[in-house]
Order: structure tokens, then sequence, then C-alpha cells
């Protein structure tokens, strides 16, 4: 009987453009969420719950400060057995996002998204494309079965 280790299983990934819209970006929401469940991610569990937080933030942000007339911007999901990689490519290549180190003032309606990202993401960062930038977050995926 052979006792070879088994091969990690192949990452699960989902990659779609949508429209630079409020309405892209809730549709970007909405199919992460649909899906991480059919990948064993359920509803409304703590990592779905992050995910799709994130998922809105980000899609948030390129629609608002990385839009380019005429282009869309790009999500991009990768599950692997530990991790869960959210990726959201816009075509603006200058602004890179900063998380500010203070809460913005209670007055102010923006400045928390990136905020939230960082406090859900074991990691988050930004890199450049040809055109463009990608911001990432990772998550911790517990040892369950997907």
């Amino acid at each position: 009987m052979s006792t070879q280790a088994r091969p990690a299983a192949a990452p699960r990934t989902f990659a779609q453009r949508f429209s630079a819209t409020p309405r892209g970006a809730r549709l970007a929401r909405r199919l992460a969420r649909y899906h991480l469940d059919g990948w064993g991610i359920a509803y409304d569990t703590e990592l779905s719950d992050a995910a799709e937080a994130i998922v809105a933030e980000l899609a948030a942000n390129a629609v608002t400060h990385g839009l380019v007339p005429g282009l869309d911007f790009e999500l991009g999901l990768t599950l692997r057995a530990d991790t869960l990689r959210i990726e959201v490519a816009d075509a603006r290549a200058e602004g890179a996002p900063l998380v500010a180190r203070d809460a913005p003032s209670p007055e102010r309606e923006t400045g928390r998204g990136l905020m939230i990202v960082a406090a859900l993401a074991v990691e988050w960062g930004v890199v450049g494309r040809k055109a463009g930038k990608t911001v990432w977050a990772e998550l911790a995926v517990d040892s369950q079965p997907h």
C-alpha cells in the first residue's frame, strides 16, 4: 500500500468584470456570496459576512475613487485550503488607498471603508498593474472541507 502524500486541492477561482457603477458594485457583492456558498462557505457565517463586507467596500471604492469613464472594474476570488483572497482591480493607477491612522470625525460620511477592510482581513494591500491597480485582502479559512 502506497503512503504518498495527497496533493493539495486545486484552488477555486472566480473572476468577472462589472460596470463601474453602484449597480455593478452590488452585483459583485452578491455574486461573491453566491460563489462562496457554492464552495462550501455558507451564507451568514462569519467568513461569508467578512468577505461580503470586504467586497462591498473594495467595489464601492473602485466605482467611487477608481472610476475611469467607460472602463469596468474586476472582482477576483481565490479560495485555497487556508486562505480566501479577494481582489478588486480598477483602471485608475494614481491615488492608491491608504488607511487613515485616526478614525474620521463622526460627522464625516466617508473614510471608514479601508479601516473595515484592515480590521477584517488577515492582510491586505495594493499592487499596480499595467493599467490601474488591484486592491487585495486575505481572510483565514477554517480547516472545514470545501
